[in-house]
């Protein structure tokens, strides 16, 4: 049984005094913000709803915010329904370490500076991930992501959701899409990313010089290579980027059937500062 339970019908700020270790939010169209800290309290702050009352509960250390009728369970096969005449927009201020879990339909999420375990679920709606250095896991129906400065391992599932992953420097990113498009950009080694769509196109930017063992396949769409050293082979059909960069300490692999396949570079880091035309340091 919860510890404490709230019916929130109109806006409303709370405060959990007692540690918060998970979070559990569950919104049908609106936005939802979930912001991590380093205090151990967490706060609530609805700030405009309607349709029918969130119920907020917190039963131990776990906080959850959502509607009785959308489960966690199975949240994926819930529809769009235009039915459904609610909206909310909530944010939450919790504790970094924390375990977040955020479900939307129809709405919009932000979830940042959080160094716990991430899971996000959409059925559309696109979400945003800052700052996140825990084990992230993300699966949409048709919401885009977008993951900035993400350090920790990126898992993302999509039918038709775009995955952008800018400034990347996990230890791993694991894709698979059937019709979404696919924009990585590195500035770090990538150690383990294997990305992989149906009809989806895929861009990766690497960093340069590059460590990495690659290997990227398209059954019929084109190719463009920006490395010296890798191989481009195949001419009608199939065609393959394959090679090693550095000394291969990572790994990249990309495979679409249909989707086109990019690798480009990121411009070399800059060891000393520009020069105006008089020479002197901008």
């Amino acid at each position: 049984m919860p510890d404490s339970t709230w019916e929130v019908a109109e806006p409303t700020k709370l405060t959990f005094d007692e540690p918060v270790t998970s979070l559990n939010v569950r919104i049908v169209n609106g936005a939802v913000n979930v912001v991590g800290t380093d205090e151990g309290s967490a706060r609530l702050e609805v700030s405009g709803i309607e349709g029918p009352p969130l119920v907020v509960t917190r039963t131990g250390s776990t906080v959850s915010v959502g509607y009785d009728d959308v489960p966690w369970k199975g949240f994926l096969k819930l529809l769009d329904r235009k039915e459904w005449h609610r909206h909310a927009v909530v944010s939450l201020t919790v504790p970094a370490d924390a375990a977040v879990e955020v479900g939307v339909v129809g709405a919009g999420a932000v979830v940042s500076g959080i160094r716990g375990r991430t899971d996000v679920r959409g059925v559309s709606g696109d979400t945003t991930l800052v700052g996140l250095s825990g084990t992230v896991r993300a699966e949409t129906v048709s919401g885009s992501l977008e993951a900035q400065a993400v350090t920790g391992d990126l898992r993302f599932q999509s039918v038709s959701g775009e995955l952008t992953v800018i400034e990347g420097a996990g230890s791993s990113v694991r894709a698979d899409s059937v019709s979404g498009d696919m924009a990585i950009d590195l500035d770090g080694t990538p150690t383990d990313i294997r990305l992989t769509s149906v009809s989806g196109e895929v861009a990766i930017r690497l960093p340069h010089p590059a460590d990495a063992r690659v290997q990227a396949n398209t059954a019929s769409g084109a190719v463009s290579n920006a490395f010296d050293g890798l191989r481009v082979s195949g001419q009608w059909g199939a065609k393959k980027i394959t090679g090693t960069l550095g000394a291969g300490n990572g790994s990249l692999r990309a495979t679409t059937v249909s989707g086109s396949i990019a690798l480009l570079r990121r411009p070399p880091q800059a060891d000393e500062p520009f020069e105006d035309e008089t020479g002197k340091a901008l």
